[in-house]
């Protein structure tokens, strides 16, 4: 008995080793890779150093890592500032770069020369040079007696003194975050390049193939991918966009490894992740996928259906609202598969048992129990209390976001804000009327009328049905008792007679003298319903709202303190994502999503023949790419007559590592980061390593595609291929 007893323990041992092994959850700061990760890193197959990822001193991995545009993660590529991230991400540049004679996201878009590069104004990349830790210095003067308020205050003081002071050369930025709820904060000196053009782009056949339907599924098959490159000044410094700018002369860029992948190789991906939230109690975790993930999915459901109908009939509204169908849809598929992830993994029982051994430790030591006594029981309860009111701030949100007559006014309304500003001065007075045309003008680019009319209609039915009168305006109640809650008569009201529903409309109005302008719109129907909607969430939603979530951030920084006090010598934290540069690591494997269902770790071209539906928006192949498919014509790309398409692993990633490079155990580049598996996408709150994925396209795809279906050669000509 005795001998079971102890084989059962050993058995035990080994599991939670094994466990721990494989326990690749995590977003890292690269500078403390070294005192944290680096033992477990090489233990899981990693040959380099933590030095070659994050140094100083010389040129290393973080070196050709960037933030891009600030939405995305790129890589630098070759030695002249070639760069590449994901289709998804450049698809704005794309678009605008776009028309019906010229439809590059149709038809896909090649510079065959430095000089045929497209600029595009407002696109940046981002370096990181340095990060340090200025927790001590930021928080100095703190006491614990301070209001949230009169805390925020000196340390938001403290940290314009570091940001001032900080040690950087004249064309460096510095930007300061705040890590583990404010318990620490860290500064970044960041080098910013404003001259990005775009150099190629697959056809969205290629680059978005699978499009929605196969958006955060596995197994995938898209080729998820483009190309920019960085131009600086003739010094090498970053330059506003100018044609004498030169490519860029990096510090570091990736070479390329084309030995592909295998199953367990260790994987590192390397980015900026947006947002996680990771140390959440267990009734916010409820709150999130019972409450406010249902909302919005309900009215992006709502939206996505009525443009689709639209997209599918009309080619130039399908040009119009490709970027913003494909951004809408992309969170509200996400949310469904947190929710489904959420349940298949027991996600909220697991932050229960974690909360029972969070008490028993604490319990446990009389001077955390005196320090930390309550915070966990209250920051639940305050969760419990918020719960209606953040559910119509998201109802609220979504309305206003989702029916882009809302979008416009906004616009218009900051203009007439800095446009009253201005009454005393001509030149400047006119030059906030010129600027207000010029973005005014690219937003009804891509605005119809009828398709945002058929989005208002219906997400006001859901609006009014799900949002208590209580958090309603009087005067929108009203309002909508005029129209006998008739939604369609109400919006044929407003938009036949609203000057928002048209730049010739709306141009007029801002040209008109400041005081008939401002006559003219008070009264305009469109303006008065969002006038409506807004005082209703400001009065009866708002206060309460943001009464509770500052009471909640202050214990949630508690609480995350608490939590690291607790479990200190037992665990490594880290930081939730907060869009600045982190490593993540894992091995390449496969996952199991339901009861009978296995997935393995890579697919091939075969399975975009699979799919394929010839004239299907989402699933149609280029003919270029079918031949080659028939010939069998993969190059140095393919493997034993196959070609590889995508992969996935368990690193732990989220939005803005979009366009992160996947690299292998030497630091090679092995494939382009571009999703997350669809039962996976709750690691932003549950990260569990049997069923959380991210996805790659791997590198020789995106090689394949350049070389053999596009005849870039010279791209690839600039990269350094290893085997």
């Amino acid at each position: 008995m005795l001998l079971k007893s102890v084989k059962s323990s050993l058995l035990l041992v080994l599991i939670v080793l094994s466990q721990h092994v494989y326990a690749t959850e995590g977003m890292w700061l690269p500078q403390l890779l070294s005192n944290l990760n680096e033992k477990e890193m090489k233990g899981m197959g990693m040959k380099i150093n933590a030095s070659d990822i994050y140094n100083i001193n010389k040129g290393s991995l973080k070196d050709a890592i960037v933030s891009f545009g600030g939405f995305c993660t790129a890589e630098v590529i070759s030695s002249q500032g070639l760069i590449l991230t994901n289709h998804h991400c450049g698809y704005g540049s794309i678009q605008k770069h776009s028309s019906l004679e010229n439809n590059y996201l149709e038809n896909g878009f090649w510079a065959k020369t430095f000089a045929e590069e497209l600029p595009n104004a407002g696109l940046t990349a981002t370096f990181i040079v340095r990060i340090d830790d200025i927790t001590k210095e930021a928080t100095a003067g703190v006491t614990k007696a301070m209001s949230e308020t009169e805390r925020q205050s000196v340390i938001d003081q403290k940290l314009a003194e570091i940001k001032k002071s900080a040690k950087r050369e004249s064309w460096q930025d510095v930007m300061i975050k705040p890590f583990f709820e404010g318990n620490k904060y860290y500064l970044f000196v960041t080098e910013t390049y404003k001259d990005v053009r775009l150099v190629g782009t697959p056809p969205s056949s290629i680059g978005k193939f699978g499009s929605d339907t196969d958006n955060w599924v596995w197994p995938r098959h898209t080729g998820d991918f483009s190309m920019f490159r960085i131009y600086a000044g003739k010094d090498g410094k970053p330059a506003e966009y100018s044609k004498d700018n030169v490519p860029l002369k990096p510090k570091y860029f990736l070479p390329i490894s084309m030995k592909g992948v295998k199953k367990d190789d260790f994987t590192m991906v390397m980015g900026f992740p947006g947002r996680t939230m990771e140390y959440l109690p267990s009734e916010a975790v409820k709150q999130t996928v019972e409450v406010l993930d249902f909302a919005k999915v309900e009215m992006r459901d709502a939206a996505l259906k009525i443009i689709d109908g639209y997209m599918r009939k009309n080619e130039q509204i399908k040009i119009q609202y490709a970027a913003k169908f494909a951004s809408t849809a992309n969170y509200w598929k996400k949310w469904q598969g947190e929710m489904l992830g959420i349940k298949k993994t027991d996600g909220i029982g697991k932050k229960q048992r974690y909360e029972v051994e969070y008490n028993r430790l604490l319990n446990a030591n009389p001077a955390l129990k005196q320090q930390y006594a309550g915070v966990l029981d209250t920051l639940n309860a305050l969760y419990v209390q918020i719960n209606p009111y953040a559910q119509a701030r998201d109802y609220y949100s979504e309305l206003t976001k989702n029916a882009e007559i809302y979008s416009a006014i906004d616009k218009f309304l900051e203009y007439t804000d800095n446009a009253e500003k201005q009454k005393g001065n001509a030149d400047g007075y006119a030059k906030a009327r010129t600027d207000f045309q010029n973005t005014i003008k690219a937003f009804y680019a891509n605005f119809n009328a009828g398709v945002d009319k058929d989005v208002f209609i219906s997400l006001m039915d859901i609006y009014v049905n799900k949002v208590p009168e209580k958090f309603r305006d009087a005067k929108f109640n009203a309002s909508w008792k005029k129209y006998n809650g008739d939604s369609r008569k109400l919006a044929d009201y407003v938009y036949a007679t609203s000057a928002f529903t048209s730049f010739d409309k709306v141009n007029a109005l801002a040209q008109l003298p400041f005081e008939q302008m401002m006559q003219q719109a008070v009264n305009d129907p469109a303006v008065q319903l969002a006038i409506f909607l807004r005082e209703g969430f400001a009065n009866q939603v708002a206060p309460t709202l943001n009464a509770l979530q500052l009471d909640i951030n202050k214990r949630q920084r508690t609480y995350m303190k608490a939590q690291m006090d607790v479990f200190e010598g037992k665990k490594n934290f880290y930081p939730d994502a907060n869009s600045t540069l982190r490593v993540t690591y894992g091995k390449v494997d496969g996952y199991s999503p339901k009861d009978a269902v296995e997935y393995d770790y890579y697919t091939w071209l075969d399975g975009v023949m699979e799919k394929y539906i010839p004239g299907d928006y989402e699933f149609d192949v280029p003919a270029k790419l079918i031949e080659l498919y028939k010939k069998k014509d993969y190059g140095k790309y393919g493997v034993n007559g196959r070609m590889p398409v995508c992969f996935i692993a368990s690193n732990h990633t989220t939005g803005g590592n979009s366009g992160s490079p996947a690299l292998n155990a030497y630091g090679q580049l092995i494939g382009l980061n571009f999703d997350r598996t669809w039962e996976g996408t709750m690691s932003d709150i549950n990260y569990d390593p049997s069923i959380c994925r991210n996805i790659m396209v791997d590198i020789r795809y995106v090689l394949f595609i350049v070389d053999k279906f596009a005849g870039c050669t010279r791209l690839v000509e600039e990269m350094k291929l290893v085997n």
